[in-house]
């Protein structure tokens, strides 16, 4: 595959989950950087780029966009080692992908970006805090109970379900202040994914 576009932020758990998976699935791409509030990201609204208004979104042969962060990893997955073929398995993966959207980015990654981010600051206060504290550790205790009896989250392999919820949850302790100490099952399951061929990390974009 080729001719691919990813306009994404680079900061953000939502675009780095494409990044890895292109990464791992070993494909070539342009990549366009925007940051929230940058001349770039503005550009690409003017260009009508962004159909949802947010990043990321990759444009594949043909010029056609795709929004949305899992979509795409279902896209690129589709075919490869990374998704399943039994329907049974695939239903299990959208579940998980979305329960990522659903119940863990809301409170992970919003924690994050609220602890992070100069221009959320007035909204992170002791109480919003505490509550995402509370409710990030239910889901990561969640996801600890099913990695206690599986190495990963649909089948014997890695899939797109484990990239969707890695991108947030491996910076959940540096960033979100989420005690990330009390799951182990989620930090090996963690180092795991780390450890794949062709792994990159949230820092590091094509050049």
């Amino acid at each position: 595959m080729s001719g691919l576009t990813l306009y994404s932020m680079p900061s953000s758990g939502n675009s780095y989950k494409v990044r890895l998976m292109l990464a791992l699935l070993g494909r070539r791409y342009t990549h366009v950087a925007a940051e929230i509030a940058s001349p770039e990201l503005a550009a690409l609204k003017a260009k009508g780029l962004l159909p949802t208004g947010t990043l990321p979104v990759l444009q594949i042969p043909g010029g056609r966009l795709l929004p949305e962060s899992n979509a795409i990893l279902l896209w690129l997955a589709h075919g490869t080692e990374f998704w399943p073929s039994d329907r049974f398995d695939e239903a299990r993966a959208l579940g998980w992908m979305f329960f990522e959207q659903n119940r863990h980015e809301p409170v992970v990654a919003v924690r994050a970006s609220l602890r992070c981010y100069p221009h959320r600051t007035t909204e992170a206060t002791p109480e919003r805090l505490a509550g995402l504290l509370e409710a990030g550790h239910e889901v990561l205790a969640m996801m600890e109970a099913h990695l206690r009896a599986a190495q990963w989250f649909t089948g014997p392999s890695p899939g797109a379900a484990d990239i969707a919820l890695y991108a947030y949850t491996h910076s959940a302790g540096l960033r979100g202040g989420f005690e990330m100490e009390r799951f182990g099952a989620v930090n090996d399951w963690c180092a795991r994914i780390a450890a794949l061929p062709g792994y990159v990390a949230l820092d590091a974009l094509p050049a």
